[in-house]
């Protein structure tokens, strides 16, 4: 499986649960919480507050599908390794499907970060866990191919299967990941 498959966070609990087998109604993901900000709280784009740093923010589809959903990953503005919260979104700005964790203390620890970069070349990962399901969110440029190739999304899989889905970024990205070097824990 190539590289560029791999990263980035998303799953609509509907579209996971029938894409990976599971049932439409007993959905393991979790659910939205009162402290998910109201539409007209959001920045444009993204399920992020204004109140908030967008560390991570698309519209995306699932490969195959027409249904476009927003994938977020939100940070408090006070955000250090020991203190402020990182939060995963994913549905619309009036209706948020999957928020996590649902907790807004020590989310810190609930993501581990990979980066790689040289010259032409940036890889970045954002992985985490909900129920058993692996999430990666990924950012992936590389400009030594002939034609520059850039790839940012969500995959998601379930544990003990092949089969993967993935969330392709389509417009409106937004990232800034220069902060979580010093927040999360680096994974080799």
């Amino acid at each position: 499986m190539s590289r560029t498959a791999v990263l980035f966070i998303a799953v609509v609990v509907i579209g996971s649960a029938l894409c990976l087998g599971g049932a439409a109604t007993s959905s393991p993901m979790p659910q939205v919480t009162k402290t998910t900000p109201g539409a007209s709280e959001l920045q444009a784009n993204s399920l992020c507050a204004k109140t908030e740093r967008v560390i991570f923010s698309c519209l995306s589809r699932r490969t195959g599908t027409t249904t476009t959903r927003i994938v977020s990953l939100c940070g408090s503005r006070d955000l250090t390794k020991e203190q402020g919260y990182l939060q995963y979104r994913y549905g619309l700005p009036a209706k948020i499907e999957l928020e996590y964790p649902t907790s807004r203390t020590g989310t810190q620890q609930a993501f581990k970060y990979h980066h790689y970069m040289r010259y032409r070349v940036d890889l970045t990962e954002i992985n985490f866990e909900v129920n058993d399901f692996q999430y990666q969110l990924f950012y992936d440029y590389n400009g030594e191919e002939k034609r520059e190739i850039q790839d940012k999304g969500v995959l998601v899989t379930k544990p003990g299967q092949d089969k993967q889905v993935t969330f392709l970024c389509r417009s409106n990205f937004k990232a800034d990941f220069s902060l979580l070097d010093d927040v999360l824990e680096r994974e080799e």
